[in-house]
């Protein structure tokens, strides 16, 4: 399965085609579906083009991208940095009538697991964020961990592409040697972004780019949208 993770936390000075309004985002989610994408994680944004989990901002976003790619999933971030105010993150959250398919979760930050428990209970899929070996070992010791839709084992602090190789063979022994059998997506950032992807590609695992991920083709150019990062991805393979 490949994912498209179409924007995160970049702005237009990091790529001026970071797509960031509804419309923007289903005009790149038709694009990259078209060329064999299944999902879509994506981070809305408010009128000032901040990240945002309000549910009329949320809610529009999603609205557009389905309309566009009607039957594609489409995922949310929760990452802390959107919820600079945590009690007004989780209550945006607590307030959504329009749900995401599911939402990435980061174990590394202090209420991950009130997160897994609050999307749980509304129905939606969690994606469990694993971006060191301690975040596989506390994964594996949640009572929710099997409840999760999946793992992803996102490098996304280790820059050197051997140890970021090494750190995600550690991660996956870790799950494997836990029993919780879900599937795993295997994702890089930046200069690993292209290595992970070829790992994720040999080891039969999901996989995940986009602008999200990197900026750049496998040749090291700077990739002119979305679609040309999902259309090298299909050279590659």
């Amino acid at each position: 399965m490949l994912q498209a993770c179409l924007n995160g936390a970049r702005s237009r000075h990091d790529h001026p085609q970071i797509p960031q309004t509804p419309e923007e985002l289903a005009r790149d989610a038709t694009r990259v579906v078209v060329r064999g994408v299944a999902e879509l994680h994506v981070h809305p944004r408010d009128a000032q083009g901040l990240e945002t989990l309000d549910p009329q901002d949320t809610a529009a976003a999603l609205t557009a991208i389905r309309q566009a790619v009607p039957g594609i999933p489409v995922g949310l971030s929760t990452r802390e940095g959107i919820r600079r105010d945590t009690s007004r993150g989780f209550a945006q959250m607590k307030a959504w009538q329009l749900l995401p398919d599911y939402v990435s979760v980061n174990l590394s930050e202090s209420d991950a697991a009130r997160i897994i428990d609050l999307m749980l209970a509304k129905g939606i899929g969690v994606e469990a964020g694993l971006a060191t070996a301690a975040d596989a070992r506390n994964f594996v010791t949640l009572a929710t961990a099997k409840a999760c839709l999946r793992i992803l084992v996102e490098i996304d602090f280790e820059k050197d592409v051997a140890s970021a190789l090494a750190l995600a063979d550690e991660m996956i022994g870790i799950i494997a040697q836990s029993h919780i059998d879900l599937p795993i997506l295997l994702h890089g950032f930046d200069q690993t972004m292209w290595p992970l992807y070829r790992k994720s590609r040999v080891l039969g695992l999901d996989a995940r780019l986009g602008f999200e991920d990197g900026l750049v083709l496998p040749d090291g150019s700077i990739a002119a949208d979305n679609l040309a990062i999902i259309a090298a991805a299909a050279e590659l393979t």
